[in-house]
């Protein structure tokens, strides 16, 4: 048993409980059930509710929500058109996101599987610094797949002016 101030009580019964919380005009809150024997504490069950709902908003405050964003390609993909959509799933495991590759295969397009095989294999082998793959390319009817997820471990450092004017 736990008074409004924090203080220990000790061990008590139930009924000796709640007669002195009515005694102070407060409540009766079981705060760990589990615990042998049950902790509770005199509180204000309002104000209790109002910590709680105040410590939920702070922890999804400061969670982070993944989200899967898709890129999607053809097997004839040109060269710019891969690099801008490269450069965007860059940006996206940067910020922490999941990425989807999809290449999308229309009419014969599907007799070339190798060339949409070749292409989420460049995009691999460009973001390897700062992704891993987390499903490998496979085909979901006329569409191949793959998912790449950001890797904290691979997270480069940008590079300073310093170094970029001595590679030069």
């Amino acid at each position: 048993m736990i008074d409004q101030h924090g203080l220990q009580l000790g061990v008590m019964t139930p009924a000796q409980a709640t007669a002195m919380a009515r005694e102070r005009s407060a409540d009766l809150v079981e705060i760990v059930p589990t615990a042998t024997p049950p902790v509770c504490k005199i509180i204000d069950f309002g104000k209790f509710k109002y910590e709680l709902a105040k410590k939920d908003k702070i922890q999804k405050k400061h969670q982070h929500v993944s989200l899967l964003k898709e890129l999607r390609f053809h097997p004839n993909t040109d060269v710019h058109d891969f690099d801008f959509k490269t450069r965007h799933a860059r940006q996206f495991l940067l910020d922490g996101h999941k990425v989807k590759a999809t290449v999308v295969f229309k009419g014969r397009e599907i007799t070339y599987k190798v060339k949409g095989e070749d292409l989420l294999a460049r995009l691999v082998e460009r973001l390897t610094d700062v992704s891993k793959v987390d499903q490998s390319s496979h085909m979901e009817g006329r569409s191949m797949i793959l998912i790449l997820a950001p890797d904290r471990k691979k997270k480069v450092e940008p590079k300073s002016e310093e170094k970029q004017q001595k590679e030069a």
